[in-house]
């Protein structure tokens, strides 16, 4: 079997990057380990920049999006048991947010995929990448016991942090940059109205926490909580009272609690591989970069890696000039550092650090007032949040 462009991983990365590709009529293949149930179904974020939601209408799969999501011009910082509103809008020259969950974005490309009748093979067993710093990659795998070749002319690795693709790479071939944070968060998500029309940040003596949603119908909140807790250890009511003694009064009254539709705990991380191309090979998504969601940036630059990613590829096959794929990894990078520090201050400012001290508590109390009591400090937020122009 052959190809133009091997993708591994059926996430929202490699499926938008197919479906991009197939708009500029060059051929792909998608790889995916996982069932597509699996994949439906995993719980994401979902604070989509213009420029996602642009690549989304671009990718000819915004129609739902528009008519489903949520546009956000501005959400609230908690602190000292009082709210501020940052002011998306006024503050970025009337740029704003959508609301609108990964789960959705992977759905709809899903079924446009589905509806141009292009191939993806779920449930791939024993994935293996081959050649790809000659003129004939190849990818390897394993349907339904039966061994296939797949040759192609490049290969997108877009299966996540710990895919195969970055760990095929030969010794020193990757610089790897980390930071682990000494929490997770805690989420549940349940069909009850959200608490407020936007997002609430909150930074309480107890830890941080976010109220975020889905739909006016749908929410989904966060907790900081160590990484020795167990979601086993949470019960739903545990969740809420919780979450209730770290929200501002009139928040904590008007709550609207319910069943969890899902529970879980994710650790928070930094972390960046260098470089994002090996011959032709790309690595895209969160095989290449992880932020801690406090940003909402992790779906974000996924889709600006695509965004160059099919760009570079299309004039290849246009043109056959190699300057796109030359110059991905240093555009992809100088995109991802940004979107790295400011998820990286963002968490650092939101939540608490038992080892920082009294001291710590201080100067965060500080830098929050001075955020919400400067102009200035306030635009970088918002233009960082709503997202960097290309």
């Amino acid at each position: 079997m052959r190809t133009q462009v091997a993708i591994i991983g059926a996430g929202p990365s490699g499926l938008l990057l197919g479906q991009l590709l197939h708009k500029a009529g060059i051929e792909t293949v998608i790889i995916e380990r996982q069932s597509a149930d699996y994949v439906r179904s995993r719980i994401r974020a979902g604070v989509l920049e213009q420029v996602t939601t642009d690549l989304l209408d671009e990718a000819g799969v915004g129609a739902r999006m528009h008519q489903e999501g949520l546009p956000h011009t501005g959400f609230d910082l908690l602190f000292g048991g009082e709210r501020h509103r940052i002011d998306l809008r006024a503050l970025t020259g009337g740029q704003q947010v959508m609301v609108y969950g990964q789960t959705e974005v992977t759905r709809d490309l899903m079924a446009a995929r589905a509806a141009a009748g292009l191939k993806t093979v779920y449930e791939a067993k024993d994935v293996s990448i081959h050649d790809y710093d000659t003129t004939h990659p190849q990818v390897r795998y394993q349907e339904d016991g039966q061994w296939h070749t797949l040759d192609c002319d490049f290969i997108a690795g877009c299966d996540g942090f710990h895919g195969v693709c970055r760990a095929s790479l030969p010794p020193g071939a990757v610089t790897e940059y980390e930071k682990v944070y000494p929490f997770g968060w805690l989420g549940l998500l349940a069909d009850t109205p959200p608490v407020h029309h936007e997002l609430i940040y909150a930074n309480s003596e107890r830890g941080f926490a976010l109220c975020s949603q889905r739909s006016m119908t749908r929410s989904r909140y966060y907790l900081q909580v160590p990484l020795t807790d167990k979601v086993e250890n949470w019960s739903d009511d545990a969740f809420w009272n919780e979450l209730r003694l770290r929200l501002d009064p009139h928040a904590a009254e008007t709550l609207i609690t319910g069943p969890s539709l899902e529970k879980s705990i994710a650790p928070l991380r930094s972390f960046v591989a260098e470089p994002m191309r090996f011959g032709r090979l790309f690595l895209a998504g969160d095989a290449a970069h992880i932020v801690p969601p406090t940003g909402a940036k992790g779906l974000n630059l996924a889709a600006t890696d695509v965004k160059y990613l099919s760009t570079a590829l299309i004039e290849y096959f246009a043109e056959r000039s190699s300057a796109g794929i030359d110059h991905y990894s240093q555009r992809c990078l100088a995109r991802i550092w940004k979107g790295e520090r400011f998820s990286w201050w963002f968490t650092s400012l939101m939540h608490r650090f038992s080892a920082d001290g009294a001291i710590g508590q201080k100067l965060q109390n500080a830098e929050l007032e001075y955020l919400v009591q400067s102009q200035a400090a306030s635009t970088a937020l918002a233009e960082n949040y709503v997202g960097l122009p290309l």
